[in-house]
């Protein structure tokens, strides 16, 4: 069964307006999901994500959770939405990045990832289906394969090698999931169009619930992101998910939207927030600088978050000089909902066929460059 409708098309460009359904609901795409590391969007709580943020689905990260406090102890309390008391869907990484780029590598095989947790220095081996067995577990409604993340500037018998280690886990998480959760396959290739081409086809002939593009906004150039996004995109199967990873700027997310892409992730709004940059119709601004010492008015005035509605320019810059920690709270709300905002304008552009127009007025103010 697909648990993947398309409602409504853009007739211009590849963008598309989809319901996928979930043990724990139904999600209208195009959609961004908060990231929740460690079973947290930093700073805010599950209610402030419903009540405020208005999200409906986000992300946690099965390496954190498994080093940190364990997929068994979350498993044994109820499963990770009852951890965390979110009662909505939740896609999981499978932690291949992660250990990439955190972990201290000790081996790499055809069998899996020996590492060093980056917490105490432990060893720890990461197999295809030890990384399934840590997801369900969690009980996550969106599972993801282990795939094997390597540098986008890597040779080309490197990300061959890459690939095919991917593929051939691919097939063990498939057959080694035990739930009815969904699972989702990943695209790796580097920046290289015809070896996307060629994992696409490998991962698709094996069958998944969706499908993710993984291995971008790892340090490449931004156009050749954008290359890859526009020339793999469109040719992932059409009647499925498809899922960006780790990506990214409102601008890259209308672009990927443009090329059929239906769900998003990024760090970017939640760290950016705890830094004092914040998204705004009108473009970022840095909440720390002295012009708004004195300003007695919301962040953004067409903003309607609980933040831009009860608080000013002048008190948001307080507490972000003074180093107070409502500032990370009142800064994450505003970012994720003008993220969740930006989708809804998304979805608004799609169904009145100007999406290509909106991208431009994007992409030609540079707002958010």
């Amino acid at each position: 069964m697909n648990n993947f409708q398309i409602k409504e098309r853009d007739n211009s460009s590849n963008a598309r307006i989809g319901l996928l359904t979930t043990a724990h609901g139904v999600i209208e795409t195009p959609v961004f999901m908060p990231v929740g590391t460690l079973a947290t969007v930093k700073s805010l709580s599950s209610e402030d994500l419903t009540n405020y943020v208005n999200s409906d689905i986000i992300l946690s990260n099965t390496y954190h959770l498994y080093i940190r406090p364990s997929d068994t102890l979350i498993h044994k309390l109820g499963g990770l939405h009852k951890f965390m008391n979110w009662s909505k869907p939740i896609l999981t990484d499978s932690g291949g990045f992660q250990v990439f780029s955190l972990a201290k590598l000790t081996k790499k095989s055809d069998e899996g990832v020996e590492f060093q947790s980056h917490i105490d220095g432990s060893y720890h081996l990461f197999t295809p289906q030890k990384v399934m067995e840590i997801q369900e577990n969690l009980n996550s409604d969106i599972m993801m394969i282990f795939d094997d993340c390597i540098n986008h500037n890597s040779s080309e018998i490197d990300l061959k090698k890459a690939m095919q280690r991917t593929t051939n886990w691919a097939k063990i998480c498939k057959k080694s999931k035990r739930s009815s959760n969904l699972l989702f396959g990943i695209i790796q290739g580097g920046v290289n169009i015809s070896l996307r081409k060629q994992h696409l086809s490998e991962i698709t002939d094996i069958g998944f619930d969706g499908y993710a593009i993984g291995g971008l906004s790892v340090g490449e150039p931004k156009e050749e992101m954008y290359k890859i996004i526009n020339s793999i995109g469109p040719e992932m199967p059409y009647y499925y998910p498809r899922y960006l990873m780790g990506v990214g700027t409102p601008k890259d997310i209308v672009f990927a939207v443009l090329n059929g892409v239906d769900m998003f992730d990024c760090v970017l709004p939640t760290r950016n927030a705890r830094n004092g940059t914040l998204f705004t119709s009108e473009g970022k601004i840095n909440i720390k600088n002295q012009e708004y010492r004195d300003k007695d008015e919301p962040l953004d005035k067409e903003c309607q978050c609980f933040t831009c509605q009860n608080y000013s320019k002048a008190y948001l810059r307080h507490l972000f000089i003074s180093k107070e920690i409502l500032s990370y709270r009142l800064n994450t709300i505003h970012n994720l909902f003008f993220y969740t905002s930006l989708m809804k304008k998304v979805k608004q552009h799609i169904k009145s066929g100007t999406l290509k127009t909106f991208y431009n007025y994007i992409n030609e103010s540079r707002l958010f460059d």
